[in-house]
């Protein structure tokens, strides 16, 4: 696994995480004070499950991205 290298201000090979890492700041981050790493560590994997398997996405047809995974790939949960 490699980083991304794009030039400065050009993220359109990593839009997505960027978009991604913006929700999580915004939503979990910012309007919090934690006290320590680990507790930013425990929240943002819990938000990164929510998002995985709670967080309706318009996109999707309102399914969660693993709902949404799911349906698409024909595997059943």
């Amino acid at each position: 696994v490699f980083q991304s290298m794009s030039r400065k201000a050009n993220c359109l090979d990593n839009a997505a995480m960027e978009s991604f890492f913006h929700l999580l700041k915004c939503e979990k981050i910012y309007h919090h004070d934690y006290k320590s790493f680990e507790d930013v560590a425990h929240a943002a994997a819990d938000w990164i499950s929510y998002y995985n398997n709670y967080r309706i996405k318009e996109k999707n047809g309102g399914k969660s991205p693993v709902q949404y995974r799911l349906l698409t790939t024909g595997q059943s949960a």
